[in-house]
């Protein structure tokens, strides 16, 4: 008997082989690890561990030449590869997929870069990353999954392991209004982006879904700054090789990860693991900028893997 297709309608995680449900998992830890990656890399060039000259990058510029640039890339390469016909959706599909990317990748971006820059990096991410209970109160609310024991400590556990893991519980939060708005924004975007994009593959191509929402975020952000105005920040070569870089690390590459490995998961396990960003982020900000590592830290990473681990194991139907 063959194995259950991700594709199909009302598929579960119970349904689905472990193996698959493994793939899924480990091609979303390569896509945390690409955005853990690229806040290192985000850090390094903006407390001058990286060169770089030029204006500063405001927040807003930084969200929209990551999809953007992205979207430059991406498009060619599938209409290359697949032509027309390989990107072709129904006007539904398509209208919700660039919705996806607009409120979904989009609005999580530029609220968790304003937070960053309104709070500090540990507000931002322990906010952003309450996404995973607002992912698991939806779908226990909508009867799509079951609040177990073992969902309920996998959340938990991932979520105390980010406090320990960016030092939080030492008292490095900073409180602002405006940045804890933003936080907030980006956490319940991200968490439709999970729930929404894990319904969507059921029915469409990752990477034809990928395309779609990375275009719809780019048209979002050319009507909110339109393209002449970035260009008329004058940044430098330089600068633009800096962007494309962080575009590749931070929004393509992991995207693609992203979107592959939800075919195999659920939402709420999806989401759990993600939370290895800022774990793979704060492990290389200790390997190459030389950021302390005590115990505490080492904790927090210990838990959060736990909770991937756990999170992962075969359960009840949903």
């Amino acid at each position: 008997m063959p194995s259950p297709s991700p594709t199909a309608t009302g598929g579960t995680r119970a349904a689905r082989p472990p193996a698959r449900r493994w793939t899924g998992a480990l091609l979303i830890a390569a896509a945390a690890v690409c955005w853990g990656s690229s806040a290192t890399l985000g850090r390094a060039v903006f407390t001058g561990h990286l060169l770089r000259s030029g204006p500063a990058i405001d927040p807003l510029i930084l969200a929209q030449t990551r999809v953007t640039i992205s979207a430059l890339l991406l498009l060619p390469c599938l209409l290359a590869l697949r032509g027309k016909g390989g990107l072709r959706l129904p006007a539904r599909e398509a209208i919700g997929a660039m919705t996806l990317g607009a409120l979904g990748i989009a609005v999580s971006n530029y609220g968790y870069y304003l937070a960053i820059q309104k709070t500090n990096v540990a507000t931002a991410i322990v906010l952003q990353y309450t996404a995973p209970v607002w992912v698991l109160g939806y779908m226990v609310a909508r009867g799509r999954q079951r609040a177990t024991l073992t969902r309920l400590l996998g959340v938990a556990a991932a979520f105390c392991g980010i406090l320990l893991a960016i030092g939080a519980a030492a008292g490095r939060l900073r409180l602002n209004p405006l940045g804890i708005a933003a936080a907030l924004a980006a956490a319940f975007s991200f968490a439709y982006y999970n729930v929404d994009a894990a319904d969507r593959l059921r029915r469409i191509d990752a990477t034809v879904l990928t395309t779609w929402a990375i275009i719809g975020a780019s048209l979002f952000w050319a009507l909110i700054n339109p393209p002449w105005k970035v260009a008329a920040a004058h940044y430098t070569g330089a600068d633009w090789i800096f962007l494309c870089v962080f575009a590749l690390l931070s929004m393509l590459a992991p995207t693609l990860l992203y979107f592959s490995g939800l075919r195999w998961l659920d939402a709420t396990s999806a989401i759990v693991t993600s939370c290895l960003e800022p774990v793979s982020g704060t492990l290389l900000a200790t390997l190459f900028l030389g950021e302390p590592l005590d115990w505490t830290r080492a904790l927090g990473i210990a838990l959060v893997l736990t909770a991937i681990v756990l999170i992962q194991r075969p359960g009840p139907v949903q």
